[in-house]
Order: C-alpha cells, then sequence, then structure tokens
C-alpha cells in the first residue's frame, strides 16, 4: 500500500472517535467494507484489508448509530492509505446527505457525548 499522508498536514474540521460500518465502491477499481474509525463534516479514515490507492475515487456509504438508512457519500476522495487503513474527502453528496452528517457531527460535538458506535452487524 502506498503511503502518501504528509507528516505536517493541518486539519480544518475536528475529527471524532467513531465505530461505524462502511461500505464503498469505485467503477472497475475497488469495492468492499471496512470501519470507520474517525469522522469530520469532511471527510473520515476507513479501516479495511483492501488496498486502495491515494487518488482513487469512492462511493461511500455510512452506517451511522440509529439511522434506518446508511449515509450516502456520491465522491469520496482518497488522500492517504497507509497499512491497513485509508482517509477519505468527502467531495459530493446530495444536500439531504450534507445536512444529516451536520446534525450527526453537532450532536458529537456535544458535552459527554465521547466515542460513538454504531452497529457491527446490518
Amino acid at each position: 500500500m502506498v503511503m502518501s499522508e504528509p507528516r505536517d498536514e493541518k486539519r480544518h474540521h475536528r475529527r471524532f472517535p467513531v465505530q461505524f460500518r462502511s461500505s464503498f465502491s469505485s467503477v472497475n477499481v475497488v469495492g468492499g467494507e471496512g470501519a470507520l474509525a474517525d469522522l469530520s463534516v469532511r471527510g473520515c479514515r476507513i479501516e479495511c484489508r483492501i488496498a486502495v490507492k491515494p487518488g482513487t475515487e469512492l462511493q461511500l456509504k455510512i452506517h451511522l448509530p440509529n439511522e434506518p438508512a446508511p449515509l450516502g457519500i456520491t465522491v469520496a476522495a482518497v488522500r492517504w492509505a497507509r497499512g491497513e487503513a485509508f482517509g477519505v474527502e468527502f467531495m459530493d453528496m446530495h444536500d439531504d446527505e450534507w445536512k444529516r452528517l451536520g446534525r450527526f457531527i453537532s450532536s458529537a460535538e456535544l458535552p459527554g457525548a465521547g466515542p460513538m458506535a454504531g452497529p457491527s452487524e446490518p
């Protein structure tokens, strides 16, 4: 797997520790499931055993806790990959999905929210 995360990267948005199921796909390139480990309003880190190269654009589904349907990200760009993890930046999603993500992040910012975990099975 390619290592390409800059060491001096400065994040613009706070990331929250989470444990959600996720699935991803890219036309004729890669697809699979992983464990979403960090989440912000603009991206996340996914842990999986499938090699995903930086620069790949994915469609991503995030299974948020207490939500009937997964959050759908239309385009998520892989920014770095290291070991069995990769980081994506959310590039495009429907307005309703941006709003859902914003509400979820707002609830994670509440005092005492702590690490969030979703179901491990559908």
